[in-house]
């Protein structure tokens, strides 16, 4: 690979931070096995019901983390972005998870194989730490997200969701009413009557599935304490 092209390379993987923290011996090791995708929008990346194939390291857009019931419902319980790493039970020696993930903001960023991933592990350390860290606080984000769906309004889960994802890829972002109420457990009507609230208030723009945060100080204000709470240890 030609010097210009491994340097843009090299930026492109940069702009993943677990990716971007690695020294360069560890992402020398780690870059034949990377292959560059996009991601589309509703793209399954890990489905409970198989075993995981492919972790992915995205350097752009969003995935969702879905819990699925049986019913056919589904709740979200954490976002993956350009901070993350989707795959985590890999880390750990599991073939399976818990979660489905979906890409909910298109963008792109690298898959790297299940079983080359966990060889390369032990032999990347501060990998294997950043990994391992994003687990942990994936998993906090999880617990403090069922904490806020069991005792928050939707008004509350609402602003805390925009806030995140406002911090994770900007404050405009393509999301249907019936996949937010999806993601935040609830139904579409009462969705929008509180993104509607919102919008007469001039705290958001919502029309034809575009999502733009307007107010950020109002959402702040109408969020509860799970958005500061996660904010303070990073997840």
């Amino acid at each position: 690979m030609a010097a210009k092209e491994r340097g843009e390379a090299d930026d492109k993987l940069a702009q993943n931070e677990i990716l971007a923290g690695l020294p360069a011996s560890e992402l020398d090791q780690l870059r034949p096995a990377l292959e560059y995708q996009e991601f589309p929008q509703h793209s399954l990346l890990c489905d409970p019901e198989k075993t995981i194939k492919s972790g992915y390291f995205l350097t752009s857009g969003m995935a969702s983390c879905l819990i699925p019931t049986s019913s056919g419902r589904s709740v979200e319980v954490a976002l993956v972005g350009r901070a993350g790493f989707i795959g985590t039970p890999l880390v750990f020696g599991m073939e399976r998870g818990l979660l489905r993930i979906v890409v909910q903001v298109a963008g792109d960023g690298y898959r790297i194989g299940a079983h080359e991933f966990q060889r390369l592990l032990p032999n990347a350390p501060t990998l294997s730490r950043m990994v391992g860290r994003y687990a942990l606080m994936q998993g906090m984000q999880a617990a403090q997200t069922a904490a806020c769906n069991r005792f928050h309004g939707l008004e509350q889960r609402l602003a805390r969701w925009l806030l995140m994802m406002q911090d994770r890829v900007g404050p405009q972002f393509s999301i249907t009413q019936e996949y937010l109420a999806q993601l935040l457990g609830t139904g579409r009507p009462s969705v929008s009557i509180v993104a509607s609230q919102m919008q007469r208030t001039g705290v958001i723009q919502y029309a034809r599935g575009r999502m733009k945060v307007i107010d950020r100080r109002a959402l702040e204000k109408l969020s509860c304490e799970c958005y500061s709470a996660m904010q303070a240890v990073g997840a």
